[in-house]
């Protein structure tokens, strides 16, 4: 089971799928927010969004499991 992780320390700004979604290789799923900037992060796999581990608003890690996919 892939996950989708930050790549960086900031804010989730906006969460772009929901649970049940298909997503493909590079489709932005994520916007963070950091120094101001936003950053999209982009899924690595293809899958289904079996669950969203943040919310927006959240303070997030790099590193930190942002999506599950299945």
């Amino acid at each position: 089971m892939p996950n989708i992780e930050a790549h960086i320390t900031g804010n989730v700004w906006k969460i772009e799928v929901e649970v049940g979604d298909t997503v493909s290789e590079d489709d932005e799923v994520i916007i963070l927010e950091s120094m101001k900037m936003e950053i999209p992060v982009e899924s690595e796999d293809d899958g289904v969004v079996k669950e969203i581990k943040c919310a927006e608003g959240d303070s997030v890690n790099e590193g930190d499991v942002l999506i599950i996919l299945e």
